[in-house]
């Protein structure tokens, strides 16, 4: 069949409304929608009846960046300060010492265990130290779920803020690996600088978002989308540009202009959360199109047995290693450190050193990741820190 542009819009449009409808059965069903979203794109792939082919680690990592840029900034858009602020202290402990403790921990067990250099062992540490905002978010804003406070904001903000430090903590170690940094001192200038850049321009741009949205007084409504829409974008890639962090920058602007007052508030929140959705749905499928079932054997032992680890290890040391002299209860403990979801993530992550010439990254093996001589990419999604595994190309 020839490739045209009415083939590939039939093919999207189906798998969209597919997932549309999957999302509605994910509560009757007890399954995480966002799982299903990939099921779907494993279904439609080429081991499944669609037989779609798709191989291209670059598209799937550019996507997976953008799209994660909009949904950040929505779930900062609907964070209320007024209940994150008790929680600020825990949730930026989480998502900073939390991710390092859970890096290492999953990085000594992979070298121990899987006999790797300390090096592979802390990358592959890193790529799944985070935990998944879109998971989070989707699960804790479903109406099945009525966590009292504070642990539904806390582990929003955990899951909001984290991914800066999964994403600063591979990228030191990839430029360890390829000889980019001489030393891991080298790596702590870099993490000033990120952070620092990061929140100061997230800061920054939400301000002027709020400004804008009030002052330019656009002659047509449909304008104001468009216009957070392009600024979003602008917040990341400045911040990227300019040595921040982008994934910081875009939901802390998403936090400072949801809690201001603005023109059409309600339309635009509404408009952010539905473009959160498209982007979560388009990245699960695209990562589900590069799932190769069959391939599952081969590496399912090792990739469970790190799922396992950090889904009833690594995680809950991590938390209550964190929250060790906060006056939270070891109940609430215990149900952060559960509430560990892992997504796309890793998954987006663990492209980063096989684009960037790792030369081990043929051997990168973890629960949601697996890089082989051909390039394969084993990839897990949700559940609480851990999961089934599927194989990517």
């Amino acid at each position: 069949m020839t490739l045209t542009i009415e083939y590939l819009l039939l093919a999207a449009s189906g798998l969209l409304l597919l997932s549309v409808i999957a999302s509605k059965a994910s509560g009757r069903l007890g399954v995480p929608a966002l799982l299903l979203f990939l099921l779907i794109g494993m279904l439609a792939g080429s081991d499944g009846p669609g037989g779609i082919h798709f191989d291209d680690p670059w598209f799937a990592q550019s996507l997976g960046v953008v799209a994660l840029a909009f949904i950040l900034f929505a779930g900062g858009l609907d964070t209320h300060w007024a209940s994150v602020r008790p929680v600020l202290g825990y949730g930026v402990a989480l998502s900073t010492l939390g991710v390092a403790i859970t890096a290492g921990l999953v990085g000594w067990f992979a070298t121990v265990a899987l006999e790797m250099s300390w090096t592979d062992g802390l990358l592959i540490g890193a790529i799944v130290s985070s935990t998944d905002a879109a998971a989070v978010f989707a699960v804790m804003r479903s109406r099945s779920v009525s966590l009292r406070e504070p642990l539904k904001p806390l582990l929003e903000l955990e899951s909001g803020s984290n991914d800066p430090m999964a994403v600063f903590l591979t990228l030191g170690l990839i430029s360890l690996i390829t000889g980019a940094s001489g030393s891991p001192l080298d790596l702590i200038p870099m993490f000033v600088r990120q952070m620092v850049l990061g929140a100061a321009i997230g800061y920054g741009t939400g301000k002027l978002m709020v400004l804008l949205v009030n002052r330019l007084r656009l002659e047509y409504e449909g304008l104001y989308p468009v216009l957070t829409l392009s600024l979003v974008l602008l917040t990341y890639s400045g911040s990227t540009w300019l040595g921040g962090n982008g994934f910081l920058a875009v939901y802390l602007a998403g936090l400072m202009m949801g809690n201001s007052e603005f023109l059409h508030k309600r339309s635009l929140m509404r408009f952010h959360d539905g473009l959160a959705w498209l982007m979560q749905i388009a990245m699960f499928l695209t990562l589900g199109l590069q799932v190769f079932p069959t391939q599952l054997v081969p590496i399912a032992g090792p990739g469970l047995l790190l799922a396992l680890f950090l889904m009833v290890c690594a995680r809950p040391v991590s938390v209550f290693a964190t929250l060790a002299f906060t006056g939270l209860s070891f109940k609430k403990k215990t149900m952060v450190a559960w509430v560990g979801l892992r997504g796309a993530v890793p998954i987006i992550l663990a492209t980063f050193p096989l684009l960037a010439g790792v030369p081990q990254a043929a051997l990168t093996l973890q629960p949601r990741v697996f890089y082989r001589a051909d390039l394969r990419v084993a990839a897990r999604d949700l559940h609480p820190a851990g999961g089934p595994v599927a194989w990517c190309r």
